[in-house]
C-alpha cells in the first residue's frame, strides 16, 4: 500500500524526455522513497511489537480457521519467555505446549506427540521477552481506523511462511494472526476474552516427556 506513491512518482519521471532528462528530485525519490517508507513501517511495527512483548502473561479463548474451512476453538495460555499452551475443545484431540525449550504437538486420541526445538519455530520470536523486527523482516504495515496489520517474512526464521499479525490500533493488543504456508494456504487464529497479568502453575506448560519417550 505504501509503495504506491513512490511508484507513481517514478512513472512520471520516466515519462519525460528519457533518462537524461531525469531531475535530481526524481532520482532522489526513486532511490530514497521505498527505503523511507520501509523505515517508517518497521518503526510502527517495532513499536507495536515492543508493547506486545511487554505483556508477560495472558490467557483467553481462541477460534482457529484451517485452510480447508475447518474451525476449532479452545483456550490459550502464554507466559514469557517461551511458554505457550493451546487446549482445543472436543472433539479436537489436539494439544500444543511450549515449555520454553521445545514445542510439543500432541494428538490425545492417537496418543502421539511431535516435538520441535522452540528455537527452530516462529514462536521463538513471538514468545521472547524482546521482539526484534529488524533484518528486513517486515513485509508490510497497513494502518486502518480499527485495525493495524503487520506482515512478517524472514526465511531464516519463518522459512517459506509469512505471518500476518493484526492489532488493535489504540491498545496495541493482538487480535488475530494468520500463517500462510509455502503453498499459499492460510491458518488463522482469532483471540478474545483475553486476560493479562495472570499467575500460572508451572504444570500448565509441562511437556509430558515421560509419556513421549514411552511411545517413541
Amino acid at each position: 500500500m505504501r509503495e504506491k506513491p513512490a511508484t507513481m512518482t517514478g512513472a512520471r519521471c520516466f515519462n519525460r524526455r528519457g533518462f537524461i532528462g531525469l531531475s535530481a528530485a526524481c532520482v532522489a525519490t526513486l532511490v530514497s522513497g521505498p527505503s523511507a517508507f520501509a523505515q517508517a513501517e518497521t518503526s510502527t511495527a517495532q513499536r507495536i511489537a515492543n508493547h506486545f512483548a511487554s505483556v508477560k502473561t495472558m490467557m483467553g479463548e481462541f477460534v482457529q480457521f484451517g485452510p480447508r474451512g475447518d474451525q476449532t476453538a479452545g483456550k490459550f495460555y502464554l507466559e514469557r519467555p517461551g511458554k505457550l499452551r493451546f487446549n482445543y475443545e472436543q472433539p479436537s484431540p489436539m494439544r500444543v505446549i511450549s515449555d520454553g525449550n521445545n514445542v510439543a504437538i500432541g494428538n490425545l486420541k492417537m496418543k502421539t506427540w511431535d516435538v520441535y526445538p522452540l528455537s527452530k519455530t516462529p514462536l521463538s520470536l513471538l514468545l521472547s521477552d524482546k521482539i526484534d523486527l529488524g533484518h528486513q523482516m517486515v513485509r508490510q504495515v497497513k494502518e486502518e481506523q480499527d485495525l493495524t496489520t503487520i506482515v512478517l517474512g524472514d526465511k531464516s526464521i519463518f522459512g517459506d511462511q509469512t505471518i500476518t499479525l493484526m492489532f488493535d490500533p489504540k491498545t496495541f493488543e493482538l487480535r488475530q494472526w494468520t500463517v500462510t504456508d509455502a503453498q499459499g494456504k492460510d491458518t488463522s487464529v482469532m483471540i478474545f476474552n483475553v486476560q493479562q497479568g495472570v499467575n500460572f502453575d508451572d504444570k500448565v506448560f509441562e511437556v509430558p516427556y515421560d509419556d513421549i519417550r514411552k511411545r517413541g
